[in-house]
């Protein structure tokens, strides 16, 4: 439908020049479950933000030959079929900028702590182009996140995609919160972006981050699962459009997605409301492509583009341990690596349950510190031999002493893999237990003792009189002296 409006009844300003305006006015046909369905709008564009005449907004979402099919992003009483909506002519953005360190958003920007709504610098567009390849740079800075398991055996660089992946309440949201807290002093900006999540989980983490000092660097956009279906499929779009805003600008970013599954439930619940075909599992086609756009996004860019980075963590949720499912398949092909935590290892009591025979990274390596990097060159084969022959040693077999010494050294190892929540390990911690393993000086010691000599290691690490670039030897010397200190 076209409207006429008489510009001869408006004010009149100095810049206005009179004449004739033409736009589409739609109206609305139906409204159900955060959907609503539009006619008389054959120039609508997708991702289109619409406003409608009572006041709520709406996004494009489908387009078909006589009418266009939207989600509701907000919501008055007043929404009903029957009432004109008017295109915007633009798409859906976000406030982005450092005014929003330390704050707690909804998909749309608007304050969820209590305070008043941040004042942005800029504003960022939640669907744009991932990087093109020549923008992009090596990964080749590490991404520390204070867990000896990741940091010496699955290591993580600045810019990789690392997924996160098990069944629930084994420690994958633990597991990236302590990566956030390890972030202190770096110079990373970190986004945690929950999706699905209970309001008693999310009040959680607030806390959590707020005891450590750790919102100052951090900001938190949160879709809980008691809100619309729309909010939560746009939720992660947010957080990527704040921390490539930082990336864009030079600063190295850490965005978390906690978690994927509830958002592709999400994405697929949004289709069968608005009757488009499902797949395999009743999720639609474009699943993977929905993802994947999302994912490649996070990047190191070459240093003529701004040589910011963004290190994405998607965590998604398995059932019955089942890595082979739809959603989670799709991630692993989309990622540069998996984080496996296993069920079995949990309820061992082997914390944090992380399965280093199916958890990899294929580019962190290549980000490792030369230190470190040299030191636990041999500990994962290691690790996996003790693994297999204490498979073995379980049939009862008697075993030479060589044997036994290496199931003495591997059981060492799990003892120093075991690490307590909320307690991230610095770098120079890192080299020094690596130091002290192959040392052979931790295998003196009675299993109960390892974790008092690790805290020694760690502080006399922390006090920082040795760097990573430092001489090998000057830190042999110096893991003795903290090893036989009192």
């Amino acid at each position: 439908m076209v409207e006429r409006t008489d510009c001869s009844l408006l004010p009149i300003a100095d810049t206005y020049r009179l004449g004739l305006r033409l736009s589409e006015q739609g109206t609305v046909l139906t409204v159900g479950d955060g959907i609503v369905w539009i006619e008389g709008l054959p120039s609508a564009m997708m991702d289109e933000v619409l406003f409608l005449e009572d006041g709520s907004t709406a996004l494009v979402f489908l387009l078909e030959p006589r009418r266009v099919g939207a989600i509701v992003l907000h919501q008055e009483a007043g929404l009903a079929a029957g009432i004109r909506v008017r295109r915007s002519n633009r798409r859906l953005d976000i406030g982005v900028g450092d005014s929003l360190l330390g704050r707690i958003i909804d998909p749309l920007g608007r304050p969820l702590d209590g305070k008043p709504s941040p004042v942005v610098e800029r504003r960022g567009l939640l669907e744009v182009p991932s990087p093109p390849i020549l923008a992009r740079d090596f990964v080749s800075r590490p991404l520390y996140t204070g867990n000896r398991i990741v940091d010496t055996l699955i290591p993580i660089g600045k810019g990789q995609r690392q997924l996160v992946i098990g069944d629930g309440g084994l420690g994958k949201s633990s597991l990236v919160i302590d990566t956030i807290l390890r972030q202190r002093d770096e110079d990373v900006l970190c986004v945690y972006v929950t999706i699905g999540q209970t309001r008693s989980s999310v009040a959680t983490v607030i806390d959590t981050l707020k005891r450590a000092n750790a919102l100052a660097y951090t900001t938190l956009v949160m879709a809980e699962a008691d809100r619309l279906a729309g909010y939560r499929y746009l939720a992660p779009f947010v957080g990527c459009a704040i921390a490539e805003d930082w990336m864009k600008r030079g600063r190295d970013t850490l965005i978390i997605y906690d978690d994927l599954s509830q958002h592709a439930q999400a994405y697929r619940e949004l289709s069968l409301l608005l009757r488009r075909p499902p797949g395999r599992e009743a999720y639609p086609g474009d699943i993977f492509y929905l993802h994947s756009r999302l994912l490649e996004r996070s990047t190191v860019l070459a240093p003529q583009y701004g040589g910011g980075s963004m290190t994405a963590l998607p965590i998604v949720e398995t059932r019955q341990g089942e890595i082979s499912a739809y959603i989670p398949t799709n991630l692993i092909s989309i990622t540069d690596g998996q984080i496996y935590l296993d069920q079995k290892l949990f309820a061992a009591g082997l914390l944090p349950a992380i399965d280093v025979t199916r958890s990899v990274s294929r580019i962190g390596g290549k980000a490792q510190h030369p230190a470190i990097k040299q030191e636990a060159g041999s500990i994962r084969l290691e690790y996996l031999q003790f693994l297999e022959l204490e498979a073995f040693t379980r049939f009862g077999t008697r075993l030479e002493a060589a044997m036994e010494e290496k199931l003495q050294r591997g059981r060492v190892l799990r003892r120093i893999l075991a690490q307590e929540r909320l307690c991230p390990v610095s770098a120079a911690g890192q080299l020094a237990w690596l130091i002290a393993y192959n040392e052979r000086l931790l295998e003196k010691l009675p299993l109960p003792e390892v974790s008092a000599a690790l805290h020694r290691l760690e502080q006399g690490a922390g006090r920082g009189d040795l760097r990573l670039d430092d001489d090998r030897g000057q830190w042999v010397t110096h893991v003795h002296a903290w090893m036989d200190a009192s």
